[in-house]
């Protein structure tokens, strides 16, 4: 299941909280979604595995600029060109 939004889900929260609890929140939105999928009568449309990281840019950004600080490096954010949509 690489490259899916569930995939970026558990990587996301794992970083955060730990593999167990995101275990249980990736389990805990498969459920949400197969409800959906029923009550609604329709088909799962999965979003890419760079969606949250497009949806909080900023975020994304910020946590990685202080992992990096952490570090021990200093850090300059400057945009290259503009962002590529993702595949």
């Amino acid at each position: 299941m690489r490259g899916t939004s569930l995939t970026a889900q558990f990587r996301r929260i794992a970083a955060r909280r730990g593999k167990q609890r995101a275990i249980v929140a990736v389990g805990h939105s498969i459920l949400v979604s197969v409800y959906h999928m029923l009550a609604e009568e329709r088909d799962d449309a999965d979003l890419s595995g760079h969606f949250f990281d497009e949806r909080e840019r900023a975020l994304v950004q910020r946590r990685l600029v202080r992992r990096l600080e952490h570090l021990g490096l200093q850090v300059t954010v400057a945009p290259t060109q503009a962002p590529t949509p993702a595949a």
